[in-house]
Parts: C-alpha cells; sequence; structure tokens
C-alpha cells in the first residue's frame, strides 16, 4: 500500500532505527510491500521505512529509474534488511543526492566509492556482497536514513547556510510534490 513520505522536520527521521525482526516474515513481508509500492508511485531510486514512519532498519533500492544516466543500473533492484557494513572503501567519490523526504534540494556528497555489506534480502536469506558506482551511492544515502542521518548533515557549512530556508519551508509542509508527505 501506497504510504506518504515523512518530510524533513518529522522526528522518525533523526531516529536511530531498530533492527528488524526476521521471524517476524508477514509484517516484514507487507513493509516490503509497502516500500515498493511508495517509491514507485514517488518515482524515487530509494527508500528506507523511516521515511514511510517505521523505524526499522530495512530500505530498497531500485536503479532502473537512473539507467537512462547509468546504463549498469538497469535490472538493479535491492531489499536490504538489517544492513552491516563490513568493508569501506578508502577512496571517496562525490555525487548530486537528493532525497523524497528533502524535496526540491540536490546537493553534493562524498561518500566511500565502495561498500561490502552483510544482509537480509526479500528472501531472508543472508547475503554478502559488494557495490561500487551509484548502487553504492543508492544504498550508502538509504542506510543514512537508518541512523538518523538526512544527506543535508553531509554537505559543507556554508551549503547547509545556503539551502536553511527551504529545509525550514519543508519541515512546515511548504513543498509540492507529485507524492503524498506528512511531517511529523
Amino acid at each position: 500500500m501506497i504510504q506518504p513520505i515523512y518530510l524533513y522536520g518529522s522526528e522518525v527521521l533523526r531516529a536511530k532505527a531498530a533492527e528488524a525482526d526476521l521471524s517476524k516474515r508477514d509484517e516484514l513481508t507487507q513493509l516490503i510491500t509497502d516500500l515498493k509500492d511508495t517509491l514507485e508511485r514517488s518515482e524515487g531510486c530509494g527508500l528506507a521505512a523511516p521515511q514511510i514512519g517505521v523505524s526499522l532498519r530495512v530500505l530498497i533500492v531500485d536503479g532502473d529509474v537512473m539507467q537512462d544516466v547509468y546504463p549498469y543500473l538497469k535490472g538493479f533492484k535491492r531489499t536490504i534488511i538489517n544492513p552491516q557494513v563490513l568493508e569501506e572503501s578508502p577512496e571517496q567519490c562525490e555525487y548530486e543526492e537528493g532525497c523524497l523526504s528533502v524535496p526540491g534540494v540536490y546537493c553534493n556528497v562524498r561518500r566511500p566509492a565502495s561498500v561490502k555489506l552483510r544482509y537480509w534480502g526479500e528472501d531472508f536469506q543472508e547475503h554478502v556482497e559488494n557495490f561500487d558506482k551509484f548502487a553504492a551511492r543508492m544504498i550508502q544515502h538509504e542506510m543514512s536514513h537508518l541512523d538518523g542521518v538526512l544527506f543535508t548533515d553531509l554537505v559543507a557549512p556554508i551549503r547547509r547556510k545556503m539551502i536553511a530556508k527551504k529545509l525550514v519551508n519543508i519541515s512546515h509542509g511548504k513543498v509540492s510534490t507529485r507524492y503524498n508527505t506528512k511531517v511529523k
């Protein structure tokens, strides 16, 4: 079911999400379905459970919406439950990021160029996988949500000052989106 996306200023976006209980498969399957439905409606490339008001360590990414820019992402979809970073590359890269919870704001953010994760997938099996390029970027962005960190927290102080008024407006619901939103 399509859920509203919580906007900048919502408390759930600042909380560290709890580990998902893998024994609660029916609940997790419904959460994953809600994440997928909501992401598809919003036309984003990733969504974390806190963004729909559920403080659990679950996220999804869908590279298909980015395949025009990054053809290697065609067919790249992951459901990631309880991710753990095993390795990060010392090499950093900078990309412009945006976020469904911070609509209309885009900033360059530096993150590790690649990561190795252990996580549980939609199949409830453990996976260990390396991610690089924009796939790593999408996953790291969504993983930040699980720790209560937004991409705007990771930009240079001068850039934060430049976007401060937009962030205040978003936190008051003064923003227009093609998808249903909520501030709480």
